[in-house]
């Protein structure tokens, strides 16, 4: 809950420790919101809104996380020098695979 705060005040053009700060006595309890930007502080409905997107933002960039974690598996240095050496496409086919198997939404 707290990221999503944090995310959603964050897209709203806050920043933490300067604008806000979050407090949670408890993992049970949702955070409290400490303002202390002189701007008047979001309502609910904007918190949500923002919240909202940010999650649609970065549930479309799964492909993407999923992708990094593959490639940094790669020892692509090695392999772009041995595709260089031995004339082969070993690495842009390991890329391709990753790109098939994580295509973009």
């Amino acid at each position: 809950m707290i990221q999503h705060l944090n995310k959603a005040l964050e897209r709203l053009g806050f920043k933490s420790r300067e604008d806000y700060t979050l407090e949670q006595d408890d993992l049970s309890q949702d955070p409290v919101i400490v303002w202390k930007s002189s701007q008047p502080q979001p309502s609910e409905s904007e918190l949500q809104t923002a919240s909202d997107e940010w999650q649609s933002e970065y549930d479309g960039q799964e492909y993407a996380r999923n992708r990094k974690a593959e490639y940094d598996m790669l020892n692509q240095f090695e392999m772009i020098g041995e595709d260089s050496i031995n004339g082969t496409t070993s690495h842009k086919d390991a890329i391709l695979a990753i790109k098939a198997k994580y295509p973009k939404s």
